[in-house]
């Protein structure tokens, strides 16, 4: 593409993930200064006086600020589809609250994922996740926010209930009878632990999505950061590459993801693997982002 990607996608970064072992007003000032990016993906979950000094940093951007609550839900193990109700509730309440502190930081709106399922149980599960979602929605909708659901894995990593793809339509169906401030985040690592294709994944979700990750995965049994572990680009045994965001690239092309008038937010979520240096593979990923949108037909 001759033209700019930043015309087309406000390009950010998953913090946490990018910068793991650093301070998170650190990690903030670091991506507010470097104007490569348009947006942040941050965590809410910091203390108030942290989150007071978070928020002026982002005021002070111009940066589009993006709330993630996927840690606050896998550190404590919490599942908002949990068929155990007082479980499913503990997940609903910190979700509210994420809100809340995603307000106070300059957000419009929360992502979330969905918790583990067993078989057994799936039909309940689902139930119980139309259940926070609506609850979530609901209070988020008083504040003029939005909520999305990342789709990850069904089987190999996280076991999350919603995707693969299809599955995931159907749940965005049911909550969009409903709910209009509810979509979807698809992630172009998850799409090699999901089986499917950029071409599969966006036509099956395209008026769902609301949000778009790249990044990495390694999907060969026995292999190093095997599963959902979001390793660089050129990593050993890895999916995606340059060749794989070209082509993820080009579906959102054709597609009509391309909105210069409404850019959608597009981040990496790719993470340092081991002892390998955090700026040099948020550098790496910067690299590959622009070689895959050069080679991007006109």
């Amino acid at each position: 593409m001759r033209e700019s990607i930043h015309k087309y996608f406000q390009v950010g970064t998953i913090s946490w993930m990018s910068y793991p072992n650093r301070d998170v007003l650190e990690v903030i000032q670091k991506v507010a200064s470097d104007d490569f990016f348009d947006a942040i993906e941050i965590p809410t979950k910091m203390d108030d006086e942290t989150r007071a000094k978070a928020a002026k940093l982002l005021a002070e951007s111009h940066l589009k600020v993006c709330c993630g609550a996927q840690p606050r839900l896998l550190g404590p193990k919490l599942n908002p589809n949990d068929v155990d109700e007082e479980g499913r509730k503990q997940a609903e309440a910190t979700l509210i609250e994420a809100i809340d502190q995603a307000e106070e930081l300059g957000a419009k709106g929360i992502a979330f994922l969905a918790g583990k399922w067993a078989p057994e149980t799936k039909d309940l599960a689902y139930e119980q996740l139309l259940k926070t979602t609506r609850a979530v929605c609901d209070y988020a909708a008083t504040k003029g926010m939005n909520v999305e659901l990342e789709v990850f894995d069904f089987d190999m990593d996280k076991a999350a209930l919603i995707g693969p793809a299809p599955y995931a339509a159907k749940f965005a169906a049911d909550m969009r009878t409903t709910h209009n401030n509810f979509g979807l985040m698809v992630d172009l690592s998850h799409f090699p632990t999901t089986y499917e294709t950029s071409k599969f994944v966006v036509q099956t979700l395209r008026p769902y999505i609301t949000h778009f990750h790249i990044g990495n995965a390694v999907v060969k049994e026995g292999c190093e950061a095997y599963g959902d572990q979001h390793p660089r680009f050129g990593f050993p045994n890895s999916a995606n590459d340059t060749a794989e965001l070209v082509d993820f690239f080009t579906v959102l092309k054709e597609e009509g993801f391309f909105n210069a008038e409404n850019p959608y937010v597009l981040s990496f979520e790719v993470k340092p693997w081991g002892d390998e240096n955090d700026e040099v593979v948020v550098a790496n990923t910067k690299r590959v982002i622009n070689r895959a949108w050069a080679l991007v037909e006109d």
